[in-house]
């Protein structure tokens, strides 16, 4: 027997185990075209001078805007509750976190 939804508008969304498991990133590169965004998501480890890109989306303009204010929406609720984010002068652009636990 099939699971229909309720709401013809409504979507039915499968997590599968491995997907929920989820993929740790601590550095996102974000490129673009005149078609598409590019966000690659990527883990870099102390010590280790390569890293490799462990994630790759690819949205649409439009989405991109869409993920855009779903994170600032989703920051300012966060924040309302924790209290402020801190990054490192309250830059939008801080940097790549090379160093770990105080290595230069």
């Amino acid at each position: 027997m099939e699971n229909k939804p309720n709401n013809p508008n409504e979507l039915n969304i499968e997590l599968s185990a491995e997907v929920a498991e989820g993929i740790y990133s601590n550095l996102a590169i974000i490129s673009h075209s005149t078609s598409e965004f590019v966000l690659d998501f990527v883990r870099i480890m102390p010590g280790t001078p390569k890293a490799n890109v462990k994630s790759r989306i690819i949205l649409t303009p439009e989405h991109a805007k869409r993920l855009l204010f779903a994170l600032q929406d989703n920051v300012a609720k966060f924040e309302q509750q924790f209290g402020k984010i801190k990054t490192p002068e309250n830059t939008m652009m801080p940097p790549i976190p090379m160093g770990f636990g105080g290595e230069a």
